[in-house]
């Protein structure tokens, strides 16, 4: 019996523009059709995966919660009011679970090439797994790569090898003599093992997580599908990694080798690394136009980018950001989301295209007392009942039908229908219909910020929050 859990935090800004902290990595589709999350979800169905727990940030819950219901999959979501590593995260899922399944440990934001070699090495694992071993997946190195923290091998037992050491991320000098020697993996982050073996070496280790951890789920209230630990509780517990905590300590832990063109796309020319590339080595996504470039990563929403005698750049552009950068400096990038959010600009956190659980909305245009958005409203789904203190609101149909609750008056508007808002006016719009509803919203007044919002009902729990 296996139990897959599946961590879903981070904010992946070493992708920034397009990894955003409202928004990051895991949730986009980076590499193929499918998110991050979907392809991790997808990669599991070779198994019998008795249930699924999803790990996530508090502010993530509908973005998780959309893409489950869109892959027509199900499972429990925990919510981390604030982060504090893995080795918690998976404390919560170890003590969420009954009857003591295996817990496969999967991180949201990876790629795996080979799902042939996927599959091989979680099946080699489950009878380790089951007989007590704490299994980690060390990743067949294909270069001596800096970015990743390594595993070293010791004696064979079986399919695995007992792990004789963790190191951190090296230098390149030492990373080419890992992968020189053979004895040396890429740490993966991917475990298995029985819930309560976790929680058995976690309590001899790290007592002091797996107290707070404890605390934070006896006090955990459960809100549609999701499960909400309780914030103090948590907010108590240490921060560490599964490695440090466990891992490292545990005299059962083995490494099982996975050869898998595995990849946690931790920075774009990563993604480059793994893109399909014309005859000069560019990668492109969207409508670009290259003239003697080479080996680049080109990556556009919504306007054409042309690109003339360069070589080894990352270029992305959305809908509010463009992001330039040689390849050898990409991870950088982070360091460009952090002096955004220093300096308080939205850009860090949110892009131009904003999601709600019911739907999303793109502000199209802004000025002084002014704002522009293009509203879809998901089939069945409704806003808040609410009202704003310093905006009036138009609203036309561009396309769908939309119940609107405007003052004391319901009624339905259709394509090229309208009505205005004024300011204190309680109001709500729903979509009644099978397919989606677009609408322009034209706001005026003194202040336009999202939380000049009151909430009166919500059917997502969202009374007390903006988000």
């Amino acid at each position: 019996m296996i139990t897959a859990v599946i961590m879903a935090g981070g904010s992946g800004t070493r992708l920034w523009p397009l990894s955003r902290a409202a928004y990051p990595k895991q949730f986009i589709a980076l590499h193929g059709e499918e998110t991050m999350l979907q392809s991790t979800i997808n990669r599991l169905s070779g198994f019998d995966i008795n249930e699924m727990v999803i790990i996530c940030n508090e502010s993530h819950r509908f973005i998780v919660a959309e893409q489950l219901r869109k892959d027509d999959a199900s499972g429990s979501i925990i919510l981390e009011p604030f982060g504090r590593n893995t080795a918690p995260a998976i404390a919560l899922a170890a003590l969420k679970v009954k009857d003591d399944p295996l817990l496969l440990i999967l991180a949201a934001d990876h790629v795996v090439g080979n799902q042939n070699a996927f599959d091989r090495a979680i099946t080699e694992a489950i009878p380790l797994a089951e007989s007590g071993k704490l299994v980690t997946f060390g990743i067949v190195p294909t270069a001596a790569h800096t970015g990743y923290g390594y595993v070293k091998r010791g004696q064979k037992e079986g399919a695995s090898y007992t792990v004789e050491s963790f190191v951190e991320k090296p230098s390149i000098e030492n990373a080419n003599n890992y992968v020189e020697s053979g004895m040396y993996y890429w740490n993966s982050g991917m475990f298995l093992f029985k819930a309560s073996k976790y929680i058995e070496e976690l309590k001899k280790y790290r007592l002091d997580i797996f107290e707070a951890c404890v605390s934070a789920m006896d006090d955990s209230t459960n809100d549609l599908d999701f499960v909400r630990v309780d914030v103090e509780a948590f907010r108590s517990c240490p921060s560490d990694s599964v490695d440090y905590a466990v891992m490292e300590n545990t005299a059962d832990a083995v490494v099982v080798p996975m050869d898998a063109d595995w990849s946690d796309l931790g920075s774009w020319s990563s993604l480059w690394d793994i893109s399909k590339k014309d005859h000069n080595g560019n990668s492109v996504n969207g409508d670009v136009m290259l003239h003697c470039s080479n080996n680049c990563y080109i990556q556009t929403d919504d306007k054409l980018v042309s690109a003339i005698g360069v070589n080894d750049l990352v270029i992305v552009n959305t809908k509010d950001a463009v992001m330039i950068a040689h390849k050898d400096n990409v991870d950088d990038v982070k360091i460009i989301a952090a002096q955004l959010k220093a300096s308080g600009r939205s850009e860090w956190n949110n892009h131009r295209e904003v999601f709600r659980p019911w739907g999303s909305y793109d502000s199209i245009s802004c000025g002084e007392g002014y704002q522009v958005k293009r509203i879809t409203v998901n089939p069945g789904a409704k806003l808040s009942v609410q009202m704003h203190y310093h905006r009036a609101e138009h609203w036309v149909v561009v396309s769908g039908t939309a119940r609107v609750i405007n003052g004391d008056k319901t009624f339905i508007l259709s394509k090229n229908e309208s009505t205005y808002i004024p300011i204190g006016v309680t109001h709500s719009l729903q979509n009644p219909g099978k397919v989606p509803l677009e609408i322009i919203e034209v706001q005026s007044g003194s202040y336009l910020g999202e939380d000049d919002i009151v909430r009166f009902e919500d059917i997502y729990g969202r009374v007390e929050s903006s988000v």
